[in-house]
C-alpha cells in the first residue's frame, strides 16, 4: 500500500482520536441508507454481502456458539454479519483500546478505520513487548516461518490500518498459524478496500479468554464498510489461536510438540 507522510497520532488517556470535520448532507444521507441497509442484514443473518471473503472449507456458526477448532482457520459467526448498531454508524475517523484486566491480558479493540489513521512510515520494532501468555518456542518443520517462533506478537488492529506500532493494549500473543493465515487474509481485504474507495471501515476484534487463562482462544473480528453500507467489506469471524502440530496449555502459554 502507499504510505501517506500527513498521516499523525494523537494520544489522550487511553484512546487516540482522530476527527475528520464536519460530515456533508450527502454523507449523512449515505450513512442514513447504510444504516437501514445494515439493520436489514442483522435480522437476516443469512445474507452475506458482495465483497467479503469466504472461502468453501468456512463453517457458518451462531454468535451463541463458538464451534470448536476442526481444521478450518477461522468459522464464520453470525451469518457473516457484524454486530454494529445504527449508533455505531460514522464517518468520523477513532480508534480505541481497552484498559487492562486485573490479569494483564487485552481487550477489544475498536476503530473506524480510514486513510487518515493509516501509517505513514513502516513498522517499528516491538520485541520488548512481552503480552501474556508469552513462552516462546521454536518448531522447525511445524511453524512456516524463519525463524520458526510458535508465537507472534498479534496486534488486534492490524498496524497498517492505524499505525500502532508497540501500542501494548493492542497487542497479544497469537500463534503464527493465527495471525498470518487467520487474520491476515482480512487486514489485507480491508487495507485494500480503503486505499482503492478511501472510505471508512467499522473495524473491531475482540480478543476472546477462557477463565483466567494468560493465552486467548481466539479472536472475534468484525468489520463494515460504512459509505456503501457494508457492500464493500463485511465480515463477522472467529480465528483460532492454534498451532497444528502444537499442543498449547492456554492457562500459561507453555506449549509442546504433539507426539
Amino acid at each position: 500500500m502507499a504510505y501517506n507522510d500527513k498521516r499523525k497520532n494523537k494520544y489522550r488517556n487511553d484512546k487516540y482520536i482522530k476527527k475528520s470535520g464536519k460530515t456533508s448532507f450527502i454523507t449523512w444521507l449515505v450513512i442514513a441508507i447504510a444504516v437501514i441497509y445494515t439493520t436489514f442484514l442483522q435480522s437476516h443473518p443469512g445474507n452475506v454481502k458482495p465483497g467479503t471473503v469466504k472461502p468453501e472449507t468456512v463453517k457458518t456458526e451462531s454468535v451463541y456458539e463458538i464451534p470448536e477448532y476442526s481444521g478450518e482457520t477461522y468459522a464464520v459467526i453470525n451469518g457473516n454479519v457484524p454486530f454494529f448498531t445504527a449508533d455505531d454508524m460514522t464517518t468520523e475517523a477513532f480508534e480505541t483500546y481497552s484498559d487492562f484486566d486485573s490479569l494483564g491480558r487485552c481487550g477489544v479493540a475498536y476503530a473506524n478505520a480510514c486513510s487518515e489513521l493509516m501509517p505513514g512510515k513502516k513498522r517499528g520494532d516491538i520485541s520488548h513487548i512481552k503480552p501474556t501468555g508469552w513462552v516462546q518456542r521454536k518448531y522447525p518443520g511445524i511453524v512456516d516461518s524463519d525463524p520458526p517462533y510458535l508465537y507472534n506478537r498479534s496486534h488486534l488492529i492490524a498496524y497498517s490500518l492505524t499505525a500502532e506500532n508497540d501500542n501494548e493494549r493492542n497487542l497479544i500473543t497469537g500463534t503464527r498459524y493465527m495471525n498470518y493465515d487467520g487474520m491476515r487474509p482480512f487486514e489485507e481485504m480491508v487495507v485494500e478496500y480503503i486505499d482503492k474507495t478511501d472510505n471508512h471501515v467499522l473495524y473491531r476484534v475482540t480478543p476472546m479468554f477462557t477463565g483466567d487463562n494468560l493465552l486467548a482462544d481466539g479472536v472475534l473480528m468484525e468489520a463494515l464498510s460504512v459509505e456503501d453500507g457494508g457492500k464493500g467489506i463485511c465480515f463477522c469471524v472467529y480465528c483460532y489461536n492454534v498451532q497444528p502440530g502444537i499442543e498449547i496449555n492456554y492457562r500459561t502459554g507453555e506449549n509442546r510438540k504433539i507426539k
